[in-house]
């Protein structure tokens, strides 16, 4: 392969991959946009890690359907328990502020909103 082809394929791979890190950028801040919000949420904390599901109250939803959604928390409590289930009681809760996670989905009932299928952050 000649040079003159060798710094057209560099030049052409090089604004492939500029163009695809604008483009992300540019999807992260309109996925930012879209992002749900709650005042106070729980988590419950287990021996073997915390769960993937977070109760959110005083939540806005987003309007859009979509895969994943961002959601902000301005409080987060979470509640550590006793081994593995409800029957060991609590061991201690903590507070967070400020927090954001992604979630799956969500359901809502009664004012509160079930967030599921959240992996730890």
């Amino acid at each position: 392969m000649n040079l003159a082809l060798k710094r057209l394929l560099g030049a052409t791979a090089a604004l492939t991959m500029g163009a695809a890190a604008l483009l992300g950028t540019g999807a992260g801040t309109a996925d930012a946009a879209d992002s749900a919000h709650c005042d106070r949420a729980e988590r419950d904390m287990w021996d073997a890690g915390p769960s993937t599901d977070v109760t959110g109250h005083r939540c806005s939803i987003p309007d859009t359907k979509r895969r994943w959604y961002t959601v902000e928390i301005d409080t987060l409590v979470q509640v550590h328990y006793k081994g593995d289930t409800l029957d060991g009681g609590v061991e201690r809760t903590e507070t967070r502020h400020d927090r954001t996670i992604r979630c799956l989905g969500y359901t809502s009932e009664n004012g509160a909103v079930h967030w599921f299928g959240c992996p730890p952050s």
